[in-house]
């Protein structure tokens, strides 16, 4: 009975996730299409932004796809998708921008991100293991390995819940730098806003989504329980 009432709201952020990738693409063409008035390519941005705040020694690199833009924390170097790297749109500085504000958080241990990091490998592997111990759980009613399988899911769950300021602060240092150091004008802000926040609301999606099918797990190992 519990798990069927929980499959309501699953399926209800299933489609906000659906909506945010959908919304995430949307924006990111909208903008694309609208170049920065300083002619900054993603590149540019991202150089001044690193060389702003002391982060000579990072290189930038080109990487195939789209929005397969990321900062790798282990090698230290920022990646921006081909389309963020050559363009001067808005969508691109914004992008761009955002990656940096990763390197920065690094650069200064910002205590979510230096949180997520360690988590990282113990992660790794408990997403792999959980869906395993639950599927196995459930076949032969082993409730040792439904519990098991629920403490490794709930530690997905809460490295996506750690993810969540991790990107806010990402986007909000950008935001920040962008205006002070005159990357975009006044006006352009608001496309830079919206940019940022519609790839906010797919992380947003993604652990709406984790947090209700933990609770269904819960729900249902301890109705099976009583």
């Amino acid at each position: 009975m519990y798990s069927n009432i929980m499959l309501i709201p699953i399926l209800l952020a299933f489609g906000l996730s659906l909506w945010a990738q959908f919304r995430v693409k949307g924006t990111f063409n909208k903008y694309s299409q609208v170049p920065n008035m300083y002619g900054l390519t993603g590149h540019d941005a991202a150089r001044r932004m690193l060389d702003a705040n002391g982060l000579y020694d990072i290189p930038i690199e080109p990487v195939r796809g789209a929005l397969t833009d990321h900062y790798d924390p282990i090698h230290k170097v920022v990646r921006l998708s081909e389309p963020v790297y050559y363009e001067n749109s808005i969508s691109a500085v914004s992008v761009a921008c955002h990656e940096v504000g990763h390197a920065i958080q690094h650069k200064e241990a910002y205590p979510m991100l230096v949180l997520r990091h360690r988590m990282f490998p113990f992660v790794n592997f408990a997403s792999g293991v959980a869906p395993f111990l639950l599927l196995a759980g459930f076949l032969f009613g082993a409730f040792n390995l439904i519990g098991l399988g629920i403490i490794f899911f709930s530690a997905a769950v809460l490295f996506q819940l750690v993810t969540l300021p991790v990107e806010f602060n990402a986007s909000n240092r950008a935001r920040k730098i962008m205006l002070t150091q005159g990357f975009v004008t006044n006006e352009e802000e608001r496309g830079v806003a919206n940019v940022l926040n519609a790839a906010a609301l797919t992380y947003v999606a993604a652990a709406l989504i984790s947090v209700l099918e933990l609770l269904r797990y819960i729900l249902i190992f301890t109705s099976n329980r009583d």
